[in-house]
């Protein structure tokens, strides 16, 4: 097809443009052979018309389709041209932020100016063992690719990083080598990667410094030779250097730097080691302040020089050495200080004493009158004789400068070589990966000798860069067999020859530099009169004499001829030379020892960079007549002799190139300048790449990916069963020109634009049936609407109809029934008027009736009651005037008697005085007398009678005469009253009239008091009101502060709950971190003791002859000594002897060198453990302390507690006496071996039987002791203080006094008003207290009166169990007694969290004090218990020895001790006997030599564990020790060699996991402990072991089996590492979802299944043979399910770290993809039924992976659906994800830069790993629960097949 029919309608094109340099446009019409003019519209909707070339009539190049912009590699661009290059490199970094774009062989990489995590260890995990193609474009895939080249081809390589300053090449070479120290590892134990690492500080430090490009650019070039030895390890290394800008050390431009190491000295000039270096501020030295900027944003200098003499002293340079450096580098510095006074024009002197001169002088140790007097003079010699010659100051300065440079030049060689020397291999180095580490293109506005130089090393890397290229290209199409023909590409070789051939200009430049009055000027004109008009290639400017240019392949230069000739010849005056060589420092003459040989041309070169530090691979050995020639080499001839020998290098090895991009000039991170960037392309050979890919087949298929991309393109007849001759019958009908591709072998060759216009014609069938089906669905939905929308219709009708008739028929009744209505209404009417005017009239005569009677009845009622009244009242008028006058009456008559009566009293008393009265009354008195005695007679009988009467009365009398008298008293008052009352009236009658008087005034002054007391009421009033306002404000706050302290006590509660849980979690996660720590040691320990193993055999195979009397100690039982320590003494004193015959020192030396990285690991996690541990405790000390100021325990209380830690020490100081005592018996017995003695019969026998049984019973009551104490002292340290409540009433009371005292009335009320509300809720806070502390106390008194009870219970328990029983169940019940307290005081403590948690503190404490303790006391009784055995033993062989000699008279004397005798059972016990010299041929039938395929797959799952076991359980009942270490020890060696010999095989792995597990498990179970033996059947506790206690064996097993489960999963991860990306990335599951868009030259792996390829069911396939494996083997469940998550967590980890660098993966389609792969692996679970193990949620990162691919992705409300779905990918996962989307069909779009910004702001608060991917290789902690066995002992048969004859079972 002519390119010209691509140039239709919408075609979009780029047009040049002066500001972006290529702007696209999109043509409104189509172009048409011989049209002069383009009609295009801009993007910005600007039209435009685009005038063609006349001559050429070039069209502008057509714009990629969307689809393939952004792809990883850009020969994979349909049109491969510049703007092509720059657009796709632009979207990659600012759209997508990716760095890395592959261009054919070569990497482009883009400063970002922004640290990427993408270098970190995880990253190159990924990389390692990858194809270059499958994974995104990195560093580390280039270095990958050199690796495994240098592997696969036994061919050394090179990897050529290259650019201008500040692009980053020296990071990218640092990371190169980063990554090889990384996954080749060192050959030995000197850490050659970490020395190799180690010198780019060193390096960086001395050769980098601040320009204004770059803060760290490199000054100088570097080839640095990385050495591997025949396994590919890192073995050493070597650097080659080029071109030192020396000039940067007397000169500084604007805003740059001197070399870092200045600052670093000058940052660090206060420490005590510089004092005498005497250094200052960097502002203080010439050579270090003219640029004005000494330091740098981020850096700190003086860091930086404790990481330069760290990476010193790593690579074995002294801190002699060091500090000569440091002295050397200092006195430069001083150097630049020194001052010159001229004396006349050619003549200048150094001032007298002048200080900088002075300690320059003292610190190179040389005389200061010498170094003076050589700084102002040369020496000149002729034939004849030498003259000496005074300078200029200007030659004097020069000459300073120049001396400085040479010492820094030389200081840096040294420095190298001794780098080097570090370096060097010890071993034949196999083959080497070199890194170029060299400058760019490098055009000025002035440009010198040093650009001359970088720019002729960059024409021949760029030659040799071409002819690579060209290489390629014609390996691989004589690789498909397709024609060759001829690319033309651009030869830089004429140029080469214009600079270094014959008369060439560095010819010219040494020809003139021999000549005695050479100039520049001369030379000059000498290249133009050679050059000028006769090379193409060579230019004169036209307003400069002293200038020339050169067109070089990246650009014209113009060359400033100044100064080249001085450069060239590199002139240092030999007499300061001299003076420095005679110096008493040391270091100084050796920098220039070595200066005549100059086998390093940096030695050269006074200004300018400095070529070579050494020669290359073979340097040539100079003759020692040739020195002084060799010495006057000039710079030039050396650095073209050094570049020669580096291109023959680089020819004999395999390049790899990486092209470093700088975006912008001013260091903004992730801004893109094109014009840049376009230069730098150009002048790296990116583009030479494109045109000459251009140029032949740039775009590649292979049939298969061709048939899958273009399938809908075919018909079904054209699909054939062969793919290539499918895809030949389709070519040819859509592509008519042959030319424009080529059938290969393998693949399809297209010329460019032929992709594009493929893709075109697949998107316009695409598009064509994506019409077709929107037709054929809007024609069915349409008339789905109208037969919807008729039948709609049709019922509205009838519906309408139906209401019409109905309403009509409603009409005709309403009609009718309206005129019934009417009639029936207007009778109703009528009848109802009528009615209620009857009714009104009848209503009006009953009520004006009624209303008259009733008057009537009312007015006959009142008179009635009117009479009635009157005549009461008449009545009781008349009685009351009756009353009256009755009692007037009565008072007169009592008047007048009283009157009368007086009278006539007076009248008896004045006859009874006369004497008269007297005579006649005793007249007649005696007749009288006679009968006066009579009447007494009759008297005295009256007498009695009325003496009675007079009794009576004269008691009446008595009360009537006290009455009277008070009657009498109070007349007598009211009498008085009535005098003083006249009188008191005449007094009150003056006083009414002087209080008349008063009155006025009191009414005048109570108007007054009566407008003050309202103005004082209108001012209370106010006053009140203002009050009260106050106070319903004060309560407002007060509600609001009662309610946020509400709120803020529920959120401090909810705080606390969730800090606790977060707590509890993180203690977890601590749990699983030691768990999983203390495994990685044991993995680390098992990795090197292989490796020690390994060396061991190494050795044994290079030693010829071995040594006589070396025997190799297990190392399994070092291990065991190292790991753990028995607490058996025995065992150390039998393990002496086997130490004692190791001592090689060879050996001893490799022990040491082996465990050196084990132990510091060990002692760092150690150190760490006990800052831990004193931090907690110190933080524990002051919580209580804290709780102890605020508590106030009672000082009984104390005692008490005292009192009890006392009795514990006492009883722990008897239970040392104790132990002394049985030590003492044990060396007695020793000791005292006469039979006289140990009889049975003799004293001291008795004596010792008596001691060992007291000693016995004591030491179990002291044990019994002890754990009440303990428990004791718990139950007292947890009693509860009683609570202090703080009223504040009376400080308040007090305040209103005080405020009554100062008269504040109204606030002194206010006052009482809030006291009295505080004292009410004060009381009834108190009450609410008072009351729960009484519940909570009546529920202790409860639990306690229970827990005295379950004590009592107990204890009634235990008395009844056996000694031995009774401390585990003391130590079950204290656990469950905790446990209930902690579960008590967590309810307690449930809304006061601060309490609860110092409790929770204080009972971690408490908790690790018992366990401690706990471990401390058994430690001790399982050490007696043996002793006490083994002692018993030792008494039970002397007593056997001694029975003969006893008479049987005396045995019948002698008490006879109870002994127990075990009854012989006639059935088997459960164990099996063997002879010891058996035991190797055990270990080796039943482990090393069984294999689970064979023998092993018809056994009983774990019968060679329950074999082991039983053979132990014999050697217990045997009470043989040795016998059961030796067994035990032979056992976990033979396990250990078995998986060392067949460690590959997962059958074999699983097979000893299982047992090691089943081994462990019968260990507990038979261990006789309680915890384990609950689970036991009454025979199986029969079984347990009676002798020894095995828990230190059970602790080796268990790590025994951590690393077998360790093995495994490596194992197994092995297996399933090659399987997982292809099945589930790359493999479509679902066929046809995806299609495979065109790739580039590094072609992926193909997603298409062929043969071989690993598909979703080989995945599903193996996991059903691990399970059905470790089935078989009889692995616990529990273990199973371990081993299921970490497999399923490797499939998820490996998937999506693939996923997140591989940009083709990023896709709707392959999101579908992923899922449909997730829900097979989760239906695999469900049928495992292991969905419980944990597994499924290993897969939820790559699950919300697969859902990010498929969600929408544009508007605010997808970002916060994505942000709370994606809760298990970290932010960097998830912006990485969205970053590197990819549509694969034009239909799908990209994720929007602003979209992806919206995600980073809503996750910007989300605290997770920054780390992108995650880690592979991480195996989560293993437990291995307690799993007891059914199976009975003495039930297991032993096969035959097993060879186990000589075992017998008992």
């Amino acid at each position: 097809m002519a390119a010209s029919e691509l140039y239709t309608k919408y075609a979009r094109v780029w047009i040049p443009d002066p500001e972006e340099v290529w702007k696209s446009a999109e043509l409104l019409k189509d172009y048409k052979p011989g049209d002069k003019v383009l009609q295009l519209r801009l993007e910005e909707g600007k039209d435009l018309e685009y005038s063609l070339d006349p001559k050429t009539k070039e069209l502008p190049p057509l714009r990629n389709p969307d689809i393939l912009v952004g792809e990883n590699d850009l020969t994979a661009l349909s049109y491969l041209h510049e703007p092509a290059v720059l657009h796709n490199l632009k979207v990659r970094f600012i759209d997508s932020k990716l760095i890395y774009t592959y261009c054919g062989i070569v990497l482009v990489a883009i400063n970002p100016y922004e640290q990427l995590p993408i270098y970190g260890e995880d990253i190159i995990n990924a990389y390692s063992g990858q194809n270059m193609g499958d994974m995104d474009p990195h560093i580390f895939a280039v270095a990958e690719e050199a690796y495994k080249q240098m592997a696969r081809d036994e061919r050394n390589q090179s990897i050529i990083v290259s650019g201008e300053s500040g692009a980053g090449k020296t990071v990218s070479a640092k990371y190169a080598m980063r990554y090889f120290a990384t996954v080749s590892g060192s050959a030995s134990e000197a850490n050659v990667e970490e020395k190799v690492l180690a010198s780019n500080p060193i390096m960086e430090s001395i050769g980098n410094a601040k320009t204004t490009r770059n803060d760290n650019s490199s000054r100088f070039g570097k080839y640095i030779e990385i050495g591997f030895d025949k396994r590919y390890r890192i073995i050493g290394a070597n650097m080659r250097t080029y071109l030192l800008e020396k000039s940067r050390v007397v000169f500084q431009a604007e805003e740059e730097r001197n070399y870092h190491i200045f600052y670093q000295l000058c940052a660090s000039a206060a420490l005590p080691e510089f004092k005498t270096l005497r250094l200052g501020n960097a502002n203080y030295f010439h050579y270090t302040k003219q640029g004005g900027s000494p330091v740098i944003d981020g850096v700190d200098d003086a860091k930086e020089m404790v990481n330069t003499r760290q990476a010193c002293t790593l690579l074995g340079i002294s801190d002699s050495y060091q500090m000569g450096i440091f002295r050397i580098l200092a006195g430069i510095l001083h150097l630049g200080n020194v001052e010159f006074a001229s004396r006349d024009s050619d003549s200048c002197t150094v001032p007298p004493k002048h200080e900088p001169l002075t300690i320059f002088c003292d610190l190179m140790g040389v005389e200061y009158e010498e170094m003076a007097h050589w700084l102002c003079h040369r020496k000149l010699a002729t034939a004849t004789e030498t003259y000496i010659k005074p300078i200029s100051k200007l030659h004097a300065i020069n000459a300073r400068d120049a001396l400085a440079k040479h010492i820094y030049a030389n200081l840096f060689n040294w420095i190298v070589d001794h780098v080097n020397k570090a370096l060097h291999a010890t071993v034949k180095q196999h083959s080497f990966i070199g890194v170029l580490d060299i400058y760019g293109f490098e055009t000025f506005e002035i440009n010198s000798f040093e650009q001359f130089c970088i720019n002729y090393a960059n024409e021949k890397l760029q030659q040799q860069f071409n002819m690579h290229v060209f290489k390629l290209e014609q390996e691989e199409y004589m690789k498909e067999q397709i024609p060759w023909t001829l690319i033309d590409f651009y030869d830089n070789q004429p140029c080469i020859n214009l600079i270094e051939a014959k008369m060439g200009v560095l010819d010219l430049l040494d020809e003139e530099c021999k000549m005695p009055k050479g100039s520049d000027d001369s030379w000059a004109q000498k290249l133009y009169n050679t050059h000028l008009n006769k090379c193409a290639l060579f230019e004169k400017p036209r307003m400069s004499n002293k200038a020339f240019i050169i067109k070089h392949f990246a650009d014209k230069v113009e060359y400033q001829c100044e100064g080249f000739l001085e450069k060239n010849k590199d002139t240092v005056y030999e007499e300061q030379i001299r003076v420095l060589k005679s110096s008493k420092f040391k270091l100084l003459p050796e920098l220039f020892q070595d200066e005549e040989k100059v086998l390093s041309p940096t030695s050269a070169a006074p200004s300018g960079r400095v070529p070579l530090t050494r020669m290359p691979v073979k340097p040539a050995k100079a003759r020692p007549g040739q020195a002084s020639k060799e010495h006057k080499k000039t710079v030039g001839l050396q650095f073209r002799n050094s570049l020669h020998l580096l291109m023959e290098t680089l020819n004999a090895t395999t390049p790899h190139y990486v092209r470093c991009i700088k975006p912008n000039d001013f260091k903004f991170p992730f801004t893109f300048d094109e014009k840049r960037a376009v230069q730098q392309l150009r002048a790296c050979g990116v583009l030479e790449t494109i045109r000459i890919s251009a140029a032949g087949f740039p775009s590649r298929w292979t049939y298969q990916e061709f048939f899958s991309r273009y399938r809908v393109l075919m018909k079904q007849r054209d699909v054939l069963g062969d793919r290539k001759q499918t895809c030949k019958n389709v070519l040819e009908k859509l592509i008519q020109d042959k030319d424009k591709y080529q059938f290969g072998k393998t693949k399809i060759f297209f010329r460019a634009g032929q992709v594009a216009y493929l893709e075109k014609i697949r998107a316009d069938k695409l598009r064509a049936a994506c019409i077709r089906i929107q037709k054929t669905i809007r024609g069915w939905l349409m008339r789905k609407k109208y037969m919807r929308m008729r039948k709609a219709a049709i019922t509205i009708q009838r519906h309408v109809r139906g209401y019409q008739a109905r309403c009509y028929a409603k009409f005709l009744r309403r009609t009718r029934a309206a005129i019934t209505i009417q009639k029936f209404q207007r009778m109703y009417v009528v009848r109802k008027r009528y009615q209620c005017m009857r009714d009104a009239t009848i209503a009006l005569q009953a009520l004006l009736r009624g209303y008259m009677v009733r008057n009537r009845y009312q007015m006959m009622l009142r008179e009635h009651k009117s009479v009635v009244i009157q005549k009461h009242v008449r009545g009781w008028l008349a009685r009351r005037r009756y009353g009256r006058t009755l009692r007037a009456i009565v008072y007169l008559q009592c008047c007048y008697r009283r009157m009368m009566a007086k009278r006539e009293l007076k009248k008896l008393k004045i006859e009874a005085r006369s004497v008269e009265r007297y005579k006649k009354l005793h007249i007649g008195l005696e007749n009288k007398i006679m009968q006066l005695q009579r009447k007494i007679d009759e008297q005295n009988k009256e007498y009695k009678s009325l003496l009675e009467k007079m009794n009576s009365l004269e008691v009446t009398y008595t009360t009537e005469t006290e009455k009277l008298r008070s009657d009498v008293e109070r007349l007598r008052l009211s009498e008085e009253e009535a005098r003083n009352a006249t009188n008191r009236v005449l007094s009150l009658q003056e006083e009414i009239a002087k209080l008349r008087r008063e009155l006025h005034q009191t009414q005048a002054e109570k108007k007054s008091i009566e407008e003050r007391a309202d103005k004082y009421k209108h001012e209370t009033e106010q006053l009140v009101s203002e009050l009260k306002e106050q106070n319903s404000l004060l309560k407002t706050e007060k509600e609001e502060l009662n309610r946020r302290i509400h709120d803020q006590a529920r959120e401090i509660t909810e705080s606390m709950e969730r800090k606790l849980v977060e707590e509890t979690k993180q203690l977890e996660l601590d749990l699983n971190d030691e768990r999983l720590r203390y495994q990685n040691l044991l993995n680390e320990f098992s990795r090197l003791e292989e490796r020690y193993d390994d060396l061991k055999d190494e050795m044994n195979l290079m030693v010829s002859i071995p040594k006589p009397g070396h025997k190799r100690t297990d190392s399994t039982h070092s291990s065991n000594e190292s790991e753990y320590t028995f607490s058996s003494e025995i065992t150390e004193a039998e393990d002496l002897p086997l130490r004692m015959e190791e001592p090689s020192e060879k050996k001893a030396a490799l022990d040491m060198s082996l465990f050196l990285k084990l132990q510091k690991r060990v002692s760092e996690l150690e150190q760490e453990k006990q800052s831990l541990q004193d931090e907690l405790d110190r933080k524990e000390e002051q919580a209580l302390r804290a709780k102890a100021k605020e508590e106030e325990r009672p000082p009984i209380r104390g005692a008490e507690l005292e009192y009890e830690s006392l009795k514990r020490q006492e009883l722990e100081s008897e239970n040392k006496k104790l132990k002394n005592e049985l030590n003492e018996l044990q060396k007695a017995l020793t000791e005292t071996r006469a039979p006289e003695v140990t009889a049975p019969g003799a004293p001291a026998y008795r004596v010792l039987l008596d001691q060992l049984t007291s000693v016995s019973e004591e030491l179990e009551v002291r044990k019994e002791e002890v754990l009440i104490l303990r428990s004791q002292l718990v139950s007292q340290k947890e009693a509860i203080q009683p609570k202090h409540t703080m009223t504040d009433a009376t400080i308040l009371l007090e305040d209103v006094q005080k405020m009554k005292d100062k008269g504040e009335i109204a606030q002194a009320y206010i006052g009482l008003k809030e006291t009295n509300r505080l004292l009410e809720s004060q009381l009834q806070s108190q009450r609410k207290s008072h009351e729960n502390e009484l519940e909570s106390l009546r529920g202790e008194i409860q639990s306690l009166k229970e827990e005295n009870n379950r004590q009592q219970q107990l204890l009634a328990q235990n008395l009844q169990l056996p000694p031995e029983a009774r401390i585990e169940a003391s130590l079950q019940h204290e656990i469950t007694r905790l446990t209930n307290e902690n579960l008590f005081y967590e309810e307690l403590y449930a809304d006061d969290p601060k309490k609860y948690q110092l409790y929770r503190i204080s009972l971690y404490k408490r908790m690790i004090d018992l366990m401690e303790q706990l471990e401390k006391q058994d430690k001790t009784v399982r050490k007696l218990k043996k002793q006490l055995k083994v002692f018993a033993k030792k008494i039970g062989e002397l007593e056997v020895g001694q029975m003969e000699n006893i008479s049987p008279g005396q045995i019948i004397d002698e008490p006879i001790r109870p002994v127990n005798i075990p009854r012989k059972e006639k059935d088997f016990q459960g164990m099996l006997e063997y002879k010891k010299e058996d035991e190797q041929k055990l270990v080796k039938n039943l482990i090393l030599e069984l294999k689970p395929r064979g023998v092993a797959v018809n056994l009983i799952p774990g019968l060679p564990a329950y074999i082991l076991f039983m053979c132990v359980r014999h050697a217990d009942y045997l009470n043989d020790d040795q016998k059961v270490r030796s067994l035990l020890t032979s056992t976990i060696n033979g396990i250990k060699k078995v998986l060392k010999k067949r460690g590959d095989d997962f059958e074999t792995v699983s097979f000893w996991l299982s047992n090691t597990c089943r081994f462990l498990h019968c260990l507990k179970q038979y261990s006789g402990e309680e915890g384990f033996m609950k689970h036991n059947t009454p025979r199986q506790n029969e079984h347990c072991l009676t002798n020894f206690d095995l828990a230190e064996y059970r602790q080796v097993l268990s790590d025994l089996a951590i690393q077998i489960y360790q093995q495994l999963v490596r194992v197994l991860e092995n297996i399933l590492q090659p399987m997982i990306v292809s099945g589930m990335l790359e493999h479509e599951t679902i066929q046809g979802v995806s299609g495979v868009k065109p790739t580039g030259l590094r072609k992926r792996t193909s997603s298409i299944a062929d043969e071989g390829t690993y598909t979703l069911d080989s995945i599903i396939r193996q996991l059903n043979s691990f399970h059905s494996v470790m089935c078989q083997h009889g692995m616990d469940p529990e273990l199973i399910k371990q081993v299921v998550k970490q497999m399923f967590y490797i499939i998820g980890a490996v998937t999506l770290n693939n996923l997140l660098l591989r940009k083709d993966m990023c896709s709707w389609s392959k999101g579908m993809q992923i899922r449909y792969n997730v829900s097979q692996l989760e239906e695999w679970l469900r049928d495992k039924n292991l969905m419980n193990s944990g597994a499924k949620e290993t897969l939820e990162p790559l699950i919300q992976a697969a859902q990010l691919l498929q969600v929408k992705k544009k508007t605010d409300e997808d970002a916060e659906a994505i942000c709370s779905m994606c809760n298990a990918l970290t932010t960097a996962q998830i912006v990485k994800v969205l970053n590197l989307y990819t549509p694969v069909n034009e239909f799908e779009e990209r994720v929007l830069v602003s979209f992806i910004r919206t995600i980073q702001v809503r996750l910007r608060d989300r605290k997770d790993s920054p780390q992108l991917l995650m880690d592979a290789k991480h195996i989560f902690p293993v437990t291995f629960p307690f799993n007891p066995s059914s199976l009975a002992l003495e039930t297991i048969q032993i096969p035959a097949s097993l060879g186990l004859g000589f075992i017998s079972r008992v």
